[in-house]
């Protein structure tokens, strides 16, 4: 095959081929035509998982579970499970799904965008298109498939924090007032969202298999990055459809597609996860404590702190580890007792 039959990559194929059309077809052949994308319509109170009452009961399942089971294995003194195969499976999965999920994504919002330009893609209705959706939807889904991230942690014994468990169940309430309130917006944080997840899922699995990258904190650093580039949307298309809506003499692009119910969600939500993973880069990149200097040292670094707690007490820290570097302090040698027995 020469150069010049290869497909060529144009804002209405970014790919130099239309990806959505094949990914239909694996998926319908894979599903024995159960669920075909190009056919898919998101409808509440008929799709799956498209009502209150079982998001809000998976979510409650989720913290009882997590919290039930790190209560029964601690009390019963079970021991801790290392499941590093399972791990590393469920970290390279996450991390294939991700990336196949914002590929299909920017290969929707690219023409989009090119055509009708920016506002258009994250304000009018019409960029909640049928691609867009089924996407979404499956976005969606992969928010509880995300919770066996802590099933892990439970298992190992890891110290649970506050950042992580509310975050993974904030993330699934998200995404699903964003779906039943049709915000055209939505792509703006799901599209980040999977691309830093791109990041740290193969990080944890690269970790997991024992190897270090030198771009650890960038893991942090691009969360942090992702939901001010969220907020920075956000407040934008907020501030649109509230002038629209109750002031419309002051300066403004026109309305915004969505729910008041979605609109208020996204911002409370978003805006508590900047705050939750400034305070924990803070905490570990820049304090001087002694813990701090410990946590960077430890294998999966700082930013696997996020999704996993390397929890070190009082007593481990003061036993073990220097308190100027956070380094193992050299483990004493045993003296050989025969050789300091005296000759007779």
């Amino acid at each position: 095959m020469s150069f010049s039959t290869l497909p060529v990559p144009t804002f209405d194929r970014p790919f130099g081929v239309y990806l959505f059309d094949h990914f239909d077809d694996l998926v319908s052949k894979l599903t024995g035509g159960r669920f075909v994308p190009s056919k898919f319509d998101f409808v509440a109170g008929e799709t799956f998982f498209s009502t209150p009452v079982p998001v809000l009961g998976a979510i409650v399942l989720y913290y009882v579970v997590i919290f039930g089971g790190q209560h029964i294995l601690k009390t019963n003194n079970f021991r801790p499970l290392v499941l590093n195969g399972l791990f590393q499976l469920h970290n390279l999965l996450l991390t294939i799904l991700s990336l196949t999920l914002v590929t299909l994504m920017a290969e929707q919002l690219i023409p989009m965008i090119h055509k009708h330009g920016l506002y258009y893609a994250i304000c009018d209705p019409g960029a909640w298109t049928q691609q867009m959706v089924v996407l979404y939807y499956l976005n969606y889904l992969t928010k509880f498939t995300e919770f066996i991230d802590t099933l892990f942690l439970v298992v190992k014994q890891k110290r649970l924090t506050f950042l992580h468990t509310y975050h993974h169940g904030a993330t699934a309430l998200l995404c699903y007032t964003q779906l039943i309130g049709l915000t055209s917006i939505s792509w703006v944080p799901i599209t980040l969202n999977l691309f830093v997840h791109v990041v740290m899922y193969w990080y944890y699995f690269l970790a997991a298999r024992g190897i270090r990258v030198w771009w650890k904190e960038w893991v942090t650093r691009f969360q942090i990055i992702q939901f001010i580039l969220d907020l920075s949307f956000i407040y934008f298309a907020t501030y649109q459809k509230l002038v629209h809506n109750f002031a419309p003499s002051l300066p403004h692009c026109g309305d915004c597609a969505g729910t008041p119910l979605a609109t208020i969600s996204g911002c409370v939500i978003i805006s508590s996860y900047l705050v939750l993973f400034i305070a924990f880069y803070i905490e570990v990149y820049k304090k001087s404590s002694k813990k701090a200097k410990v946590v960077r040292r430890v294998r999966g670094g700082v930013a696997a702190k996020v999704n996993e707690y390397v929890y070190l007490d009082k007593q481990t820290l003061q036993s073990n580890y220097d308190s100027n570097t956070g380094s193992p302090l050299p483990v004493p040698r045993q003296r050989n007792l025969r050789s300091t027995k005296k000759k007779i």
